[in-house]
């Protein structure tokens, strides 16, 4: 492809009067993983849809590998693959017939078909499964075909959204190893996760969505540099949290952040040690001692909290 990969200009999508796409642009080229993040309900599975030709936007264009969506949706159709948040397999069927029945209706022969199932079945490790029916399957086993279903047309363009959502740590790390390997054989990825480190470890470009806007957009590291210094986190008792949060935002000029995940409080420390001191004074002075406390380099974790922390509900 000599096109970009995708292509989307200030996508629009309403649902009643929810704004779930608010002129969303993005591009990025052949060849690379994009990860896409945001809070849950923030827009990526609706710019999928869109992307994919499932949803057509209020307003805006989309491209996927040069291919118009909203004008000939049967074509870009042809270049993408996607496999959704959840397996889209029959269960009654075997891997095999699975595969095999993709493949004939993306329109290939019986013979073309049949072969390409053999091939990702291989590829997936699943082999030995194939003439099971996918009842029998684990979680693991079933996302993995799912994937092989996209996989069999051999698509320009390949969405994953939340490829790895609720199997073993196993078979997500098997997982990662296909996408980087899908990679490697020309096809281009955009995936959602709300695993950071799945994006920190295989994108070559993050784009941060939230309320529908692209609110941050670059490499892992460029996201990280956007919080600059050292990040300090510390657990305190929850009837103290509010009392430490308002000592931390008025002795150190910095605005603290609490992750309900982690039940920790997380705060820029440009200054690093010293800054880190600094919060020990602030705390000693109100008599309150943490349960725990720690000054590292930023995380992807620490920039997408920080990113999505400063958005406002649009009204």
């Amino acid at each position: 492809m000599t096109a970009p990969a995708v292509r989307a200009e200030n996508v629009v999508k309403h649902f009643g009067d929810v704004k779930a796409l608010d002129g969303v642009s993005l591009t990025f080229e052949p060849g690379m993983i994009y990860g896409l993040l945001g809070p849950n309900g923030a827009g990526k599975t609706t710019l999928i849809r869109v992307l994919t030709t499932l949803l057509r936007p209020d307003s805006g264009s989309a491209e996927v590998a040069g291919v118009d969506v909203l004008a000939n949706p049967t074509g870009a159709r042809r270049r993408l693959g996607l496999a959704g948040q959840s397996a889209a397999v029959d269960e009654f069927l075997t891997g095999y017939e699975n595969l095999e029945m993709v493949g004939r209706l993306y329109g290939l022969g019986r013979a073309e078909a049949k072969r390409r199932a053999n091939d990702v079945l291989e590829r997936l490790t699943l082999s030995d499964a194939s003439a099971r029916q996918v009842k029998t399957y684990s979680g693991g086993m079933r996302r993995r075909l799912d994937l092989g279903a996209s996989m069999v047309g051999r698509p320009d363009v390949l969405f994953l959204d939340e490829p790895t959502t609720g199997i073993d740590p196993a078979s997500r790390i098997d997982i990662w190893g296909l996408i980087t390997d899908l990679v490697a054989s020309g096809t281009t990825i955009l995936m959602t996760t709300q695993y950071l480190e799945e994006v920190d470890q295989l994108a070559t470009r993050i784009g941060v969505i939230d309320h529908g806007v692209m609110i941050a957009e670059g490499t892992s590291d460029d996201l990280k540099n956007q919080i600059g210094g050292a990040i300090i986190e510390l657990m305190v008792r929850a009837g103290n949290r509010e009392r430490v949060m308002e000592t931390l935002r008025s002795s150190t000029s910095q605005e603290p952040t609490y992750d309900p995940v982690r039940d920790l409080i997380t705060l820029p420390a440009p200054g690093g040690t010293a800054d880190l001191f600094c919060v020990v004074r602030a705390l000693d002075a109100i008599d309150i001692t943490p349960l725990a406390i720690d000054v590292h380099k930023p995380t992807l974790d620490d920039a997408f909290l920080a990113l999505t922390a400063d958005q406002e509900v649009p009204a």
